[in-house]
């Protein structure tokens, strides 16, 4: 009876609608898992939305939105350059490791020693670490042709063992009686990241995360870069016409989004985790993709689907122990998420048009 009619053109209205109307379904979608569940589905919704917010937890998530959002935000806006050029980076979370690990690895060889340069090393060292580890698949892609998709993937796993080899082996504490896991960098002061202000929740991440979504829109809207990477998206044969490497852009943009997400692991690791261990990834780089499509792509939508993404973690987190839901629920309510997201999505390239009577 219908049809898929393609859109000369995506209208504004639904670039901004349809991630609104995805929220809304995965809330209807989300209340009905929690009813079959056999939980309340208005208070399972409530916990995880109102109560970070205006709950009597308050007081302790609120800064806790901006905790868990920084690495998401910072993440998500190095993904969107790649996404706008057509690089598909799905391995952040593996640069995300690496980073850690790098500037962990920092701290822990200049123990116990003192001295401002600490700090910056390991900042210089995550960012490091996380541009080899995406400069990995560039490098395959432009030598052998080989996908970024599969390959960055891939070395997710090759990035979690290597955390685990540290976890239990080299970086393992001395003085852990024998537990694995390094030094808990939070006890020492020259490489550690406290909150800059008491009670915010903001600390050195959440402010590189507010100058990446301002450098990025720089990035996107004012600069040549960001018009060959807006071209080499939406048109890669007039890109290459106009003189458009492909092999510099892969490079740049996975270059780029692999530094992003390994100063994202260094600041978590000096900050709210403290130290590396076996189960260093959080599932950040993942969930940075769901921010960046949610977002549009345009970084100021990816600060918007940070905070969004943050509420849900918090979230539940509060529904784990105040309504005995589990762990796994929130990240199905991520998945859920992202898939009405696509789903409406469609609304933007096509109208639904009735088909007519033969």
């Amino acid at each position: 009876m219908f049809r898929l009619e393609p859109r000369a053109s995506a209208p504004l209205l639904w670039q901004v609608a349809t991630p609104v109307m995805a929220v809304a379904a995965t809330m209807l979608a989300g209340g009905v898992l929690f009813a079959l569940m056999g939980h309340d589905p208005v208070a399972a919704i409530g916990t995880i939305f109102w109560d970070p917010l205006f709950g009597a937890a308050s007081g302790y998530s609120r800064p806790q939105l901006l905790v868990k959002a920084g690495p998401l935000i910072l993440i998500a806006c190095g993904l969107a350059i790649g996404f706008r050029a057509g690089i598909w980076n799905i391995g952040a979370e593996g640069q995300y490791i690496v980073g850690g690990i790098c500037g962990a690895a920092v701290a822990l060889a200049a123990h116990p020693a003192e001295g401002l340069w600490i700090f910056p090393a390991m900042v210089a060292a995550g960012l490091l670490g996380g541009w080899v580890w995406g400069m990995i698949p560039a490098l395959l892609k432009n030598w052998v042709g080989a996908s970024e998709i599969l390959v960055s993937l891939m070395l997710v796993y090759v990035a979690q063992r290597i955390a685990a080899w540290m976890a239990f082996g080299p970086m393992r504490n001395p003085e852990g009686f024998g537990m694995p896991g390094s030094r808990n960098l939070q006890h020492y002061p020259p490489a550690a990241n406290p909150e800059l202000i008491a009670g915010t929740g903001i600390h050195w991440g959440v402010v590189a995360a507010a100058v990446a979504v301002v450098a990025t829109w720089v990035l996107m809207s004012k600069s040549l870069r960001g018009f060959h990477i807006r071209v080499a998206g939406l048109a890669p044969r007039a890109a290459r016409f106009a003189g458009v490497s492909p092999g510099v852009m892969v490079a740049f943009c996975l270059g780029l989004s692999g530094a992003l997400a390994g100063v994202a692991g260094l600041f978590e690791v000096a900050g709210p985790a403290g130290q590396i261990t076996d189960s260093f990834g959080t599932g950040y780089g993942f969930t940075a993709i769901i921010v960046a499509f949610l977002g549009r792509l345009h970084p100021f939508g990816i600060l918007l689907a940070g905070l969004l993404l943050a509420l849900t973690y918090i979230g539940g987190e509060l529904a784990q122990l105040m309504l005995g839901l589990p762990a796994a629920s929130v990240q199905v309510f991520q998945g859920m998420l992202l898939f009405f997201l696509l789903a409406f999505d469609i609304l933007t390239r096509y109208r639904i048009r009735r088909r007519p009577r033969a």
